[in-house]
């Protein structure tokens, strides 16, 4: 019997998640939109290809929840993406009441369920999630640093002409302008990546990481990424799904790890199908761990507007 995932929202992203996981064959996919005959149409289009691609999964589209029951894992991707000139922080109330109603749904359905949150602003809507589905916090987890750490080495790739497979690194702390990128601990071939980059040149790369996600949505005009976004919540649910143990930067809920407590930040963790099992905590220089207070402060900062307006 195959697993099955429930994708929430059929936007870019959504979609995009979908078609992935359903492409790799081992999920049946369920995609969940508010908008009439979309998901329909759309998972119609991705089960035509199935044996162009030669998977025998099944995929459906619906408005409702109840074809949802009994999923393993539920990809959130429900929200207003962000346009030119706005800031994750403007999405802050209009994307807690949707995502607040789909966990509900979700959670109601799918009561076992790892909840893998993309919704922005992410380290909010993640936090919010947990709250409101009640489930533990090793099954609400934030695609984020999994995406921003993908950029990073993108780009490392790209200034070194090497491949990417060769470049190691990891970001962590929020999603958006506070991330962190760890330069002690990224290497190319085993090599720090400071010996290979003059600095000056290395916090240049840093920032277009920081300002990966607008640098798209001003090139869109009309959209935000989501080949990328996509690409990384596929690779949690697989993780999930084949209890692959695989350390990826997520946001999880910390409970006194780099001295934060009772809030989600962008940290490794290992994900299996337990969801997070563990977070592992990485040696910080003095400024790598301010920054990541810093990011931690931001996110506190959006939660506090969430509980006043909750």
């Amino acid at each position: 019997m195959r697993f099955k995932v429930t994708v929430v929202g059929a936007g870019f992203v959504g979609s995009t998640t979908a078609q992935r996981i359903y492409e790799r064959g081992y999920a049946d996919v369920v995609l969940v939109d508010i908008v009439e005959d979309k998901p329909q149409g759309l998972a119609l289009d991705m089960m035509e290809s199935g044996p162009v691609i030669g998977t025998d999964a099944k995929i459906v589209g619906t408005n409702g929840y109840e074809e949802t029951a009994d999923s393993d894992v539920v990809v959130i991707t429900a929200g207003l993406p962000r346009k030119p000139g706005m800031s994750r922080d403007d999405l802050l109330l209009t994307n807690m009441k949707i995502v607040g109603s789909v966990t509900e749904q979700v959670a109601n359905f799918s009561p076992n369920a790892v909840l893998v949150i993309v919704s922005n602003p992410l380290d909010a809507m993640v936090q919010h999630a947990k709250a409101v589905s009640g489930f533990p916090k090793e099954r609400v987890v934030g695609m984020a640093g999994i995406l921003d750490t993908a950029r990073f080495r993108s780009f490392l790739a790209m200034e070194l002409d090497v491949s990417v497979t060769n470049v190691q690194a990891y970001v962590l702390g929020g999603h958006g302008d506070s991330m962190v990128p760890l330069i002690g601990t990224t290497t190319v071939g085993g090599v720090p990546v400071s010996d290979l980059i003059e600095k000056n040149r290395l916090e240049e790369i840093v920032q277009r990481t920081r300002d990966g996600g607008a640098e798209i949505v001003g090139l869109l005009k009309t959209g935000s990424a989501y080949y990328a976004p996509s690409a990384a919540a596929a690779q949690m649910t697989e993780a999930i799904l084949l209890d692959r143990k695989e350390i990826l930067p997520c946001a999880a809920y910390l409970e006194g790890e780099y001295g934060i407590n009772g809030l989600y930040a962008g940290v490794p963790v290992k994900l299996g199908a337990g969801g997070v099992e563990q977070v592992l905590e990485v040696k910080l220089t003095a400024d790598e761990n301010a920054a990541l207070m810093k990011s931690a402060e931001s996110v506190q900062e959006l939660v506090d507007v969430m509980a006043a307006n909750g």
